[in-house]
């Protein structure tokens, strides 16, 4: 195991104020245990580094190369890489021991671990340009002419620098690095967390293929919430043959994405490309990282093709449980219902009164309210073939192929209709063209101003979603291309109570859970909180192996806030009443959704 994992007396070794090699002042102690510790130090000028401090009786002879660290050999090999540089290195002595330290830059952030520990998850868009990052650091060192394997990537050892305006992943402890012609038996796999380490670690064998093991099992962790066959034991028994055995066994059974009965990652290709890391058989992974960054990547970034993203892009039907997997938001479903579904079903009756389909709608409102879920739900219920866009399925940096890709698009909804194209974050695709946003040229624009004029007509039925409407391009607004606009509040109590029933009845609950009592401490709380709340209570119960108690959730509640403010709130409020009061003297209604606001 890794020492910030272990729970152990620490001995701190150096004091504040301590200078280190004529230059390095001690400012403080960050963590550690008798293994290695780590401080902050400053030089001189005041500059800021990190010092690692290794208890040199407790290093391996593998540990060394040529009198020196080899940790201090490969990053000077590294120098060039623009990975963690090496300021200083040397040795000292306190209290009759001897100990070695490493001096590296300073990187102005935090451990992924702590990140995680505090947010729980990343989504999988937020986890690929993470592991993007991590995979590009890596090719650089199994790239080097002595070819260096990490051998120690997991969320402890990836700092993340939070420098500039987006959070960069910066590799940390090198201290299991190791170049390809050292011996294989010199890793301590003692210090490793044993759910990143490859199984041909454990038969004595690393290689590049090592670290994209535990790459797909960094990313799985981050998604998931736990890492992948997690096991779960008493700390003082992870050290122990028990437990590696427990894991390697655990290994045995398929792969799964699902956590309490789950799902937490829904991308198939994002599945597809972590189960093809995490493969047990070394040949059946990915043979070097560079392939590993395609493959993640390829639905995110679009280059020349013209034809449609992906797979996971092409209108297919959906199957489901479609409204019946809804809490509340029964007036919605009596719109799409009358509106839409009879319209198909009934489509004789319907064209008897000059009625069709409606063209489009639009589901607003704040984040984590749904909107994706409902667009899905509606599908599986109508059972039309399903299409869903985000901004980076369209943006190309090609003249013209943004417009290209959303004719094809449209013609192949058409040619496969009835079909339901969802257009997730509208607002970046097709922007206020007075505001200048520079999301997307005005040409592209106007192609799906174009495609969706009329669109029912050929079949197609869209469904846009945005939190900020009041950044849409107002033509996309108008009757013909949008002829619905429906604000998704946070749930009311009633239906926050339903989704706690929902959401639990699949897991160990004790019997004494008041749903009553969870839904009036939830005010406020989207849907994604709600979720949120629950799966966190889960991992809880799952840590002690005991049902989730009303103890458990109302301590979860008590430490967690809406993710929406109340002053956002009351920005969406004045919103909806914008909208409302813009369509064609159409008499206020109440909210659709989970929440009635008094009038």
């Amino acid at each position: 195991m890794n020492w910030w994992d272990r729970a152990e007396y620490v001995e701190i070794v150096l004091n504040i104020s301590e200078i280190i090699d004529s230059e390095f002042e001690v400012k403080f102690f960050e963590r550690g245990d008798s293994f290695s510790q780590r401080y902050r130090v400053t030089n001189r000028s005041g500059a800021p580094y990190h010092l690692t401090l290794y208890n040199s009786a407790k290093l391996p002879r593998h540990s060394f190369a040529g009198g020196k660290l080899l940790e201090v050999l490969i990053l000077e090999d590294l120098a060039e890489s623009g990975l963690m540089s090496l300021v200083g290195y040397g040795e000292l002595e306190r209290n009759a021991k001897k100990y070695h330290f490493v001096i590296t830059n300073y990187i102005s952030g935090e451990p992924l671990q702590e990140k995680l520990e505090r947010e729980g998850t990343l989504t999988q868009y937020a986890a690929i340009p993470l592991g993007a990052r991590i995979l590009n650091s890596l090719s650089k060192m199994h790239g080097h002419p002595k070819v260096i394997v990490h051998n120690n990537i997991c969320p402890a050892s990836i700092f993340l620098d939070y420098s500039d305006s987006s959070e960069k992943p910066i590799l940390f402890n090198f201290n299991m690095a190791r170049y390809m012609s050292n011996s294989s038996g010199s890793i301590d796999l003692s210090r490793l967390s044993p759910f990143y380490v490859a199984p041909e670690l454990y038969n004595g064998v690393f290689t590049p293929q090592s670290d994209i093991f535990a790459v797909g099992a960094l990313l799985y962790r981050v998604v998931m919430g736990i890492p992948p066959w997690h096991v779960e034991m008493p700390m003082v028994e992870r050290n122990s043959d028990k437990y590696i055995d427990a894991i390697l066994k655990k290994r045995d059974e398929p792969l799964t994405f699902s956590v309490g009965g789950f799902d937490e990652a829904t991308d198939d290709h994002f599945r597809g490309v972590v189960s093809k890391a995490l493969s047990l058989d070394v040949d059946n992974r990915f043979h070097e990282v560079g392939e590993f960054i395609d493959a993640l990547t390829s639905e995110v970034v679009m280059e020349l093709s013209t034809k449609l993203p992906a797979q996971s892009r092409k209108a297919t039907p959906r199957q489901g449980e479609g409204f019946s997997a809804i809490s509340g938001m029964q007036e919605l479903k009596e719109i799409l219902t009358t509106d839409v579904i009879r319209a198909l079903e009934e489509k004789d009756l319907y064209e008897s009164y000059g009625i069709t389909i409606p063209n489009g709608m639009l589901l607003y409102g704040p984040p984590g309210c749904g909107k994706t879920f409902i667009a899905e739900r509606f599908a599986e219920e109508v059972g039309f073939n399903f299409l869903q866009l985000k901004p980076s399925d369209l943006k190309s940096k090609y003249v013209n192929e943004t417009e290209e890709k959303i004719g094809t698009i449209f013609k192949e909804a058409a040619e496969k209709a009835p079909t339901t194209i969802f257009i997730d974050e509208i607002d970046a695709i097709v922007p206020n063209r007075e505001r200048d946003l520079h999301h997307m040229h005005a040409s592209a624009v106007n192609e799906i101003l174009v495609q969706m004029s009329s669109c029912s007509e050929r079949g197609i039925f869209v469904i846009a979603a945005s939190n900020r409407p009041d950044m849409i391009d107002p033509a996309v607004l108008r009757t013909g291309r949008v002829d619905r606009i429906i604000y998704l509040p946070p749930p009311d109590r009633e239906a926050r109570k339903a989704m706690f029933e929902m959401y639990l009845s699949s897991r160990p609950v004790d019997l004494g859970v008041n749903y009553d009592e969870l839904a009036n401490l939830t005010e406020n709380y989207v849907s994604s909180d709600i979720k949120f709340l629950i799966d966190e209570a889960s991992r809880q119960a799952l840590k002690g192996k005991e049902r989730i108690t009303q103890a458990i959730l109302t301590s979860v509640i008590s430490a967690s806030q809406p993710s929406v403010s109340l002053v956002e709130l009351e920005k969406y409020q004045a919103l909806r009443a914008r909208f409302e009061d813009k369509k064609s003297g159409t008499p206020k209604k109440r909210p659709i959704g989970f929440v009635h606001y008094e009038e």
